[in-house]
């Protein structure tokens, strides 16, 4: 079976074709609006994905390829058991999804309690305004944990993607010290988060792609400015990459 059918090449030419296609969609959505492109005003609707969407591995979730194993790995496109149980790791495991190498496997850790099939059943949407230097974001998410706790961050990664990967650069939503990034679940998995910010989000350049992502805290706590440690305490289910600014 084959875990990872992908390379740097290819994902990276992925992402310059969704993120023109956003901006396309951006620039049509602004047009409609009469709005144009005057001021810089933006007005996007958001669709969140999963890495699998992207043909890209979970990064922070992990499945025995051998029953009763002390070793797991990463879930990718091959791993078709939507029973499969799911694992943290030991130890934090920096992302990179961009390599067949850190698929793994990592030493394991606590189970998390759930199946891979509960895990991809996180979705979301929703729409961004930029409107006079003031950024408002309106979303929905389905499929989350019950009574999660999450948290909304504003990321960036180099655009080709560094060799080895460096990671990326994560920022809570709206404050600083991350007080108006956490929302939680309900006991049904839903829930909305709606924030209005200043100055309005950055979109992609030349240099970086610029995304927006939810990051679910398993030991129920949040870290400020800090997204917690990925693979152990930190969870990326959704993501998604905003579109070029205008004029690029």
């Amino acid at each position: 079976m084959t875990y990872l059918r992908t390379n740097s090449s290819t994902v990276i030419s992925s992402i310059i074709g969704i993120c023109m296609a956003l901006a396309f969609a951006s620039s049509k959505a602004a047009e409609t609006e009469g709005g144009g492109n005057k001021g810089n005003d933006v007005s996007i609707d958001l669709a969140f994905v999963t890495h699998l969407d992207m043909d890209l591995p979970e990064q922070d979730v992990f499945i025995e390829r051998e029953k009763r194993s002390r070793d797991v790995y990463r879930v990718t496109r091959g791993d078709n058991d939507m029973g499969a149980h799911l694992y943290k790791a030991a130890h934090p495991v920096p992302h990179n999804p961009f390599s067949a190498e850190a698929v793994g496997p990592y030493p394991k850790g606590e189970a998390i309690g759930m199946t891979l099939g509960a895990w991809l059943k996180h979705q979301g949407t929703g729409t961004y305004r930029c409107e006079n230097g003031a950024g408002t974001l309106s979303t929905s998410f389905s499929g989350l944990i019950p009574d999660g706790v999450y948290t909304m961050w504003h990321a960036f990664m180099p655009i080709p993607a560094t060799t080895p990967f460096s990671g990326t650069l994560d920022i809570p939503l709206g404050a600083r010290d991350g007080s108006t990034s956490v929302f939680t679940a309900d006991a049904a998995g839903t829930a909305a988060f709606d924030h209005t910010f200043k100055p309005c989000l950055q979109m992609s350049d030349v240099w970086v792609t610029s995304m927006l992502a939810i990051n679910w805290h398993s030991d129920g706590n949040t870290y400020q400015a800090h997204p917690g440690d990925f693979g152990y305490n930190a969870h990326i289910p959704l993501f998604l990459m905003l579109p070029p600014r205008e004029g690029i």
